[in-house]
This record gives C-alpha cells, structure tokens and sequence, in this order.
C-alpha cells in the first residue's frame, strides 16, 4: 500500500514545469511581450498629455494610441502581453491562446505584406521577416499544446 505524504505535491514526482516545454526564444520574446504590454497599457493612459507616440507592430505604423492603428497596435501589444503573461505563469489557456496569437500575427503579416500595398498608394510592398519566427512560434505551440494541457 503506497503512502501519500503531506508534502506530496512538492515532491518532484517526474514532472517537470510547463515552462520547460518552452525554447529559450520564445522565453526571450515573452518577456520583450510581458514589457511590451505594460508600456501598451501605460501609453493609453498617459497618450491625452502626449502629442506623439510612435508605434510599431508587423508593419503598422502609428504616431499616437489613439488613432486607428495606434488602437489596433496597443490592442496587439496587450494581447500578446497576455499571451506571455499565460505563458510565463504556466496557465492552461496559454497554448491556445498563443496559436490564435501566432495565427492572427501571421495574417496580419500578410495583409501588410500583399492586400495594403495595392490598395493604398503610400504604402510599398515591404517583406514582413517577422513571418519566420510566427511560423515556427505557431509550430512550437500546437507541438507542446497537448502536453502543456494535461501536466
């Protein structure tokens, strides 16, 4: 008859951490995402005493969080601050979340890339390099999603 200890969930019973699914990349990028969020966040605060904010994020470009693609861009910033936050803390939602983050981030790409410059006369077309490691993102998460799932 096994014994069970007061002490058992401490105890390293082959488990390992969820974090520990993660590369080292994608723990790097998690935490320019867990910054990138809280100055998203910040920027709409302080943005009604600032003239200009520059923003950036797959190829939309915006001067102030509150015209439309500053909106979209501070939006994208929080979500994907979430995202790692989940990541980070090891929450069960986090995989999935992080696919549909990936997935919208490669459309976008795309948008930016193919669909704007043929529609907007002042926008070239520009190869969007953050597609490589969206890709591989998405592959990492839909790889782990399962495992991270049920530990």
């Amino acid at each position: 008859m096994e014994e069970n200890s007061a002490f058992e969930e401490f105890e390293i019973q082959g488990n390992v951490r969820r974090r520990s699914l993660l590369p080292l990349w994608i723990k790097i990028f998690l935490w320019f995402f867990l910054i990138g969020g809280s100055f998203a966040v910040i920027f709409l605060m302080i943005a009604p005493f600032l003239s200009n904010i520059s923003l950036s994020l797959y190829g939309i470009n915006a001067s102030h969080p509150y015209t439309l693609p500053g909106i979209i861009v501070t939006s994208l910033f929080i979500f994907k601050g979430i995202v790692a936050y989940g990541l980070w803390f090891e929450q069960k939602w986090a995989p999935q979340a992080a696919i549909i983050d990936a997935i919208i981030g490669i459309g976008i790409c795309i948008i930016m890339m193919v669909v704007i410059p043929f529609t907007s006369p002042n926008i070239g077309f520009s190869l969007r390099l953050e597609l490589i490691p969206l890709y591989f993102y998405l592959v990492k998460m839909q790889n782990i999603k399962s495992t991270w799932e049920n530990r």
